[in-house]
């Protein structure tokens, strides 16, 4: 787990970072700004994406409360490693009482039971996606890199998910490029690469100083 010591110069950095990469994320969110870029695939009418300008802004706020709920997640995650360090017992109880909440939940949401139907094709895939990859190998992988490397570090990438969709909804989606996109997303690598460089740095510090630790156990 992290300790903020504001009279450590790591801490700083890395806190420093965690901002920048926070305003990056409301920029890029909030912040529309101007076309810069367009595809041959973005002259064409979309259909998904006709929207008032005020969904723009209240999905960027729930973008942010999602970010700022991951991250309180991953340091309960945390809490709960260090008390039971068993990755897949906890995989497994996340995985069962999520289900079971999501069930409920849709219930109540969707009363039409042909919405349960697991038809061939398309809703069959996103499916069998979303609780194979999309649940138990993500949370996996989540929990193998919080033992390791703490929540701090699995937090960080969250933000950089911003960047990764702009990139991909232009590519594949031929998404329009806008000026607050560049912008936050430019931010987000800056306080991204603030946060891992100090990370990094830390680490080495550390390494060192359990090598001299044992180096003089083995003098004396």
């Amino acid at each position: 787990m992290e300790k903020l010591d504001c009279r450590s110069t790591s801490s700083l950095i890395k806190s420093i970072g965690t901002i920048v990469s926070i305003a990056g994320v409301f920029t890029a969110t909030l912040y529309k700004g101007p076309q810069i870029l367009l595809t041959s695939s973005s002259l064409k009418p979309q259909n998904y994406l006709h929207f008032q300008e005020t969904d723009w802004v209240i999905g960027g706020l729930y973008l942010v409360v999602d970010c700022v709920a991951a991250s309180l997640y991953l340091i309960v995650q945390a809490s709960i490693l260090m008390k039971y360090p068993v990755e897949l017992i906890v995989v497994f109880f996340y995985c069962f009482f999520s289900s079971i909440l999501s069930a409920i939940v849709s219930l109540f949401m969707d009363r039409n039971l042909n919405a349960w139907m697991l038809q061939p094709g398309t809703r069959l895939f996103a499916v069998l996606y979303s609780g194979i990859l999309g649940s138990a190998f993500q949370v996996s992988v989540m929990f193998w890199c919080i033992c390791r490397k703490g929540p701090l570090f699995v937090a960080m990438f969250h933000p950089m998910g911003i960047v990764i969709a702009a990139a991909l909804g232009i590519i594949f989606l031929g998404d329009i490029f806008y000026l607050g996109s560049l912008v936050g997303s430019i931010i987000i690598v800056v306080g991204f690469y603030a946060v891992m460089w100090e990370k990094t740095k830390e680490e080495k510090r550390q390494l060192l100083s359990i090598n001299y630790r044992m180096g003089e156990v083995k003098v004396s």
